[in-house]
């Protein structure tokens, strides 16, 4: 039986160097997109070149199709377990808007000018400008963000002062009914 080719190469050998290019396409584009599929067509291309011909190309290829799928389960298994890009989705922000109500600590005072904070869960750099929403915070205060900003510079607020939605919209309520009877009692006065 004759060895298979594709556009002049025999498979083993394309197999190699298609994944060497997956390989090196990931250095350029991390992520894990290319590297698991380069390292198992890699690994296949090899396995296929140091088979004797004899054998024949069946059992090449069936062979290479095993090498393809236990070399992908293991580099699969082996890139989780090294959590190279935060694994389970820890650790990383999708958009600014997530970034309210995460919580952090103060690393450099925070003003209603400028500071910095530490998120817990800030992403792959947990470190962000911050300004506060009145007063200053010192440094090792615990924080909460209450407007993300666009992610550039958060406005937070001291966690022992921080309050949900709700109550904020409440209090804010309580003080323009009370502005509204005051101004109605010095009306009617």
């Amino acid at each position: 039986m004759a060895a298979v080719e594709i556009i002049g190469l025999s498979l083993p050998y394309l197999l190699l160097l298609v994944g060497a290019g997956l390989i090196i396409a990931e250095a350029f584009i991390p992520g894990a997109h290319f590297f698991v599929v380069g390292v198992a067509l890699f690994a296949a291309g090899l396995v296929g070149l140091l088979i004797p011909a004899s054998l024949g190309t069946v059992v090449t290829l069936l062979v290479m199709t095993a090498v393809v799928l236990v070399s992908a389960a293991v580099t699969l298994y082996g890139y989780r377990q090294l959590d190279l890009y935060g694994g389970e989705g820890k650790d990383r922000t999708s958009d600014s808007a997530s970034l309210r109500g995460q919580v952090g600590r103060v690393t450099e005072r925070v003003t209603p000018q400028d500071g910095e904070v530490k998120l817990e869960d800030g992403g792959f750099n947990p470190y962000y400008r911050a300004r506060s929403v009145d007063g200053e915070i010192p440094v090792g205060e615990e924080v909460m963000v209450v407007d993300p900003g666009g992610g550039n510079v958060l406005t937070v607020e001291s966690f022992g002062s921080a309050t949900d939605e709700i109550d904020r919209e409440l209090a804010r309520s309580r003080e323009e009914t009370e502005s509204e009877r005051e101004t109605e009692s010095e009306s009617s006065a």
